[in-house]
């Protein structure tokens, strides 16, 4: 192969993805929201023999190389190719619909040379008219959606304006106090919009991030990049902390306690992160922080002192200490009360308590975790009174994707697991908690409802006030779960409300069902063979199912 059939293969990728890209209609995306000026800002050329392409980027070297060995050096890229292509781009895009790039845009292109796998900058462009035009935009739109008490925009906009508001080609100098203002104004929503929010949120937080890990600390720190781990920053030589004016550590702690406050646990180590690299650029708020929460919550939020109880936590480090000075009901219930509170007013869902009691009660539940935050919330348990506390406790902790601080691997548990298991084990007053709990289990990271399931019928039995709280545990088992309950399913009556209960389930989630009581599915075909009249009629319709 040649440079020129090189440089052909390229040409027709290009007409192709710009093909598409105009089939697509630009402007009509573009259209959505205001804040938008072009589809694409950035995009990768990947010259692979045979199968080269173009398009955004989804990481660097994803796709196997090319079986056919590099024929051109670096020099001879660098040096002929990569100026056609700039050329060639050019004139694709000189004369095309304007909505396709952003106001700033830039063309990458990685190619395999005898020296191993290089990429060039090939084409940059920031459009001064269009940057322009996208700052009124962005006036116009503060102006009009934030000017007022609650927030109505679309997380689509949020998205784009969040980003917009970190760009430093359209705010070279931002004012800190200013970005944080916008933001808290963006989540200022009328009630009921929490779906909204959590998107609002989520959009503030990622270009919050990309902002700090691309633009601010690479600043001030050398940073190793990995896919698999965090980021590592070492600071650099003689590096000097931002001008107080500027804010930027400001900016940096607000990101770090919105991850805190709003992100699953899994993100808190960025947060944490970012607050100990702000310690490290002489930040003496970060320092505080790390001993005395993030600043968020009034004083009289974060501590407690009375004759029965001490209470004090921190943000932070998603911690909760927990001293009951005196043994009894009104120690656990204040102490409930001070857990409530935070957890209703943003204090992180995945959270720890460290307690001193000289009480050590825990769960019959076999593979929880033997710690401190268990072992609060049974000895709490002990207390029949304190029960719809508990109830109130549960729904405020209870979160899809977050889980106690203390627990790791089979151990994981969601929040509010053990008010919820010990309360469900202690009547069915308590059962609506339960299957609330379980519609919010993310079964891919947590089995302890496995061996809770199963205490739960050994506790209560299936029966016809059982069944259909059973059967909603079971279904957010994990395939794991063998629940020794067969037996009872001989009483056609109680094999009838079984049938109902999975009659609306969908087929894998049924067969989920079955598996957790007669294994293998031939098992239940072969019970049905040997079954006589209605019972035979039933497991037959049991099977079927599975089927639909």
């Amino acid at each position: 192969m040649t440079l020129d059939d090189a440089l052909q293969e390229i040409l027709t990728a290009m007409q192709t993805w710009l093909d598409e890209q105009l089939r697509r209609d630009p402007g009509k995306t573009v259209r959505r929201t205001t804040l938008q000026s072009g589809v694409f800002n950035e995009l990768l050329l990947d010259y692979q023999p045979g199968r080269t392409s173009l398009d955004i980027d989804l990481g660097f070297g994803d796709g196997p190389p090319s079986s056919q060995a590099p024929f051109l050096t670096a020099d001879e890229i660098g040096g002929e190719l990569v100026p056609a292509v700039t050329a060639a781009f050019e004139r694709l895009v000189a004369n095309t619909d304007p909505a396709l790039l952003d106001y700033h845009f830039r063309l990458r292109a990685a190619f395999p040379t005898t020296e191993g796998q290089r990429e060039w900058l090939v084409w940059e462009r920031l459009d001064e008219t269009k940057r322009q035009e996208l700052l009124a935009r962005i006036d116009a739109y503060i102006a009009g959606k934030l000017a007022s008490g609650h927030y109505d925009g679309k997380p689509l906009e949020s998205f784009f304006l969040s980003r917009h508001l970190l760009d430093a080609r359209l705010f070279p100098a931002p004012d800190a106090a200013w970005l944080i203002s916008l933001f808290e104004r963006m989540q200022q929503l009328r009630p009921g919009r929490q779906a909204a929010l959590a998107e609002h949120r989520g959009n503030i937080i990622r270009a919050g991030t990309s902002w700090a890990e691309d633009c601010f600390l690479p600043r001030h720190f050398s940073v190793q990049r990995s896919e698999y781990r965090a980021n590592d920053y070492t600071i650099k030589p003689g590096a000097q902390p931002p001008g107080a004016g500027h804010g930027q550590i400001d900016l940096l702690l607000y990101v770090a306690v919105m991850i805190l406050r709003h992100e699953p646990g899994y993100a808190k180590p960025t947060g944490l992160q970012f607050i100990e690299l702000a310690r490290q650029l002489g930040s003496a708020r970060a320092a505080r922080m790390l001993t005395e929460g993030s600043g968020s919550f009034a004083p009289e939020a974060i501590t407690l002192a009375s004759e029965q109880v001490r209470c004090t936590a921190n943000d932070v480090f998603a911690t909760i200490h927990i001293a009951i000075a005196q043994e009894g009901q009104q120690a656990y219930a204040q102490a409930l009360d001070f857990v409530t509170h935070l957890l209703e007013n943003g204090f992180p869902k995945s959270y720890k308590i460290k307690l001193k009691s000289t009480a050590r009660n825990y769960l019959p539940v076999k593979g929880l975790a033997r710690s401190d935050t268990h072992r609060f919330f049974a000895n709490a348990l002990a207390w029949p009174a304190l029960h719809p506390q508990l109830d109130l406790y549960a729904r405020a902790a209870i979160a899809p994707y977050e889980f106690y601080a203390d627990t790791e691997d089979e151990k994981n548990c969601m929040p509010g697991s053990y008010a919820t298991f010990g309360l469900a084990l202690a009547g069915s007053r308590w059962f609506s908690l339960l299957e609330h709990y379980m519609a919010a289990v993310d079964e891919e990271h947590q089995r302890v409802q496995d061996n809770f399931t199963a205490a739960f019928a050994a506790q209560h039995g299936v029966n016809d006030s059982t069944i259909a709280t059973l059967v909603t545990c079971l279904r957010h088992c994990t395939d794991e779960v063998k629940l020794k309950i067969a037996p009872v399913f001989d009483d056609e009556a109680l094999l009838e409300r079984l049938r109902k209960q999975l009659a609306g389930m969908e087929p894998y989630e049924a067969q989920h069902v079955l598996l957790a009581i007669w294994g293998k599915p031939e098992k239940l075909a072969a019970l049905a063979r040997k079954a006589q009249g209605r019972r035979q009629e039933l497991l037959t319709g049991l099977s079927a199912l599975t089927r639909r």
